[in-house]
Order: structure tokens, then sequence, then C-alpha cells
């Protein structure tokens, strides 16, 4: 008999449903913060959540997630 060790392959790595940000605010009248990619959303295929990665330390500001554009 043959028992070759069987490895599982990986699934396709899913594409986030949204691209999370770091906004920090900028002190004056008029001027947009700074928008910084911290990480990404993976939906989860029951539709009930999904998993936040995030790659950044340390996190100040207000935490925004967005649809990734197709250009993206």
């Amino acid at each position: 008999m043959n028992f070759k060790k069987q490895t599982p392959s990986k699934p396709e790595p899913k594409t986030p449903s949204f691209h999370a940000y770091v906004v920090s605010e900028v002190k004056g009248e008029g001027q947009k913060g700074y928008w910084t990619k911290i990480g990404a959303f993976f939906a989860h295929e029951d539709g009930d959540g999904g998993t936040l990665v995030l790659e950044a330390v340390p996190l100040t500001g207000r935490i925004v997630l967005r649809a990734p554009k197709a250009d993206a």
C-alpha cells in the first residue's frame, strides 16, 4: 500500500470587502484629514460578519472602512 501524505491545497485569497483607513484630523479650518490605509475587512461567507485585519501600530484617529475601487 502506498500511504503518500496528502497536503491540502490553499484556497484562493479572498478579495477584501472593504479597505480600512485611519483618518488623522488636521488642525485648521477647511483642511482635510490624512487618510492612511491600515488594513482590510474580509466578509464571512455566511454574511453575518467578517474579519478585520489591521497592519498598523499605533492607531490614532478614527477608523474608516471603504469598499475597494476596481483600480486599487
